[in-house]
């Protein structure tokens, strides 16, 4: 055995594949691992969508095969209190939230965190994230997963390099089609399964019907944002996103031309939807945007400019870009070349090569 059979692991299981195969590999690498099951969300009388018992049944049979022990918890209250009541806020405010960073930062790297090393004796947790750490100087970094159609490092750039230092990453050195294959030469029931794309814990729902429960919906006008013609009528702006093309209700319209429409403002005082014909309508371009709540991975805040790469949203290519720091927590970022849908609420996140530096809100775009 190598030297860490005396380090205890808790690895995140969520009864998907991912975490199955880090437990694994963990094992293989001498830890001593157990595994911890998170309940999150309450609301289990929509078995349809809520998946927490099947998955629970899945992380117990993996384990059970892998000869580990399988703990749960429930962090549903922390999860509404400082996860699902900002996002709701977001949306109320007109905003594009993203649930899975706030989730990140507040329940798996923070009261899971707390609760595996004080409650379990964990040395280490580790989570089935396509991220990979790398320690240099004392600090730890976060890097891109190796497979870069499924790197999550995005969703981690809150993280500060207390937390990567300990965390193991054991999926973030492997491609996907490698995890499946691991996990059906094991056996593992979670072998075939599906990954999840829900918002984070809450499942696959229909969004649209799942945000209505909490926030009332308040139809208004969509009007073409080039002359102000109304186009239809919208059930919320909390449904609607810059840069959607989909579920906006007014293809052929008359005298519309060819080009599909795209949502490019919201007036939120107004409650109007702003409409554009073409992707690279003007009104949905930016030439670069603030954000602010920032998190620097290395804890140390920007003091001078810094040019690196950005992305403005999940599985987009890296943007280069300038970033300069206009103090009181906030940062301006401009881009090499204009971006569409660059989308208030929703994260921009920074990198120089592999390594990810982290990241802030989107408060505005620069339009100009």
């Amino acid at each position: 055995m190598s030297d860490n059979s005396q380090k205890k692991v808790i690895v995140g299981m969520s009864g998907g594949v991912d975490s199955s195969v880090s437990a694994y590999l963990l094992q293989q690498q001498g830890y001593h691992v157990e595994g911890l099951f998170m309940k999150n969300w309450e609301e289990d009388d929509d078995t349809e969508y809520c998946s927490a018992a099947t998955d629970l049944a899945d992380a117990q049979a993996v384990c059970d095969k892998l000869g580990i022990e399988l703990h749960t918890v429930n962090f549903a209250a922390e999860y509404w209190d400082n996860v699902f009541a900002l996002f709701l806020e977001e949306y109320k405010a007109g905003r594009t939230p993203n649930p899975d960073i706030l989730c990140n930062k507040e329940i798996k790297f923070k009261a899971f965190l707390e609760f595996a090393a004080e409650d379990l004796g964990a040395d280490y947790i580790a989570t089935g994230h396509y991220v990979r750490r790398q320690d240099v100087d004392g600090k730890s970094r976060l890097l891109r997963g190796m497979d870069g159609n499924k790197d999550q490092s995005y969703f981690l750039y809150t993280l500060s390099h207390e937390q990567i230092a300990q965390s193991l990453f054991p999926v973030g050195e492997l491609e996907k089609p490698q995890v499946r294959k691991i996990a059906e030469e094991l056996e593992l029931a979670t072998a075939k399964k599906k990954d999840s794309t829900g918002i984070c814990f809450i499942g696959e729902r229909k969004f649209t019907d799942f945000l209505a429960r909490y926030l009332p919906a308040q139809p208004g006008p969509i009007l073409s944002v080039d002359d102000n013609k109304p186009m239809g009528q919208h059930q919320g702006l909390m449904y609607h996103t810059l840069g959607q093309r989909k579920g906006l209700g007014i293809g052929g319209v008359k005298d519309g031309g060819e080009d599909p429409w795209y949502v490019v403002d919201k007036d939120v005082a107004n409650n109007i939807l702003y409409v554009a014909q073409g992707h690279e309508h003007p009104r949905l371009m930016s030439y670069g945007l603030i954000a602010q709540q920032l998190h620097w991975v290395d804890r140390q805040p920007l003091t001078t400019e810094l040019r690196c790469t950005v992305k403005t949203r999940y599985r987009q290519g890296d943007i280069p870009c300038t970033v300069t720091p206009l103090g009181d927590d906030r940062i301006t970022v401009r881009f090499d070349e204009p971006v569409a849908a660059v989308t208030p609420g929703q994260s921009a996140v920074f990198y120089l090569d592999d390594v990810c530096l982290g990241g802030g809100i989107i408060e505005e775009r620069i339009q100009e």
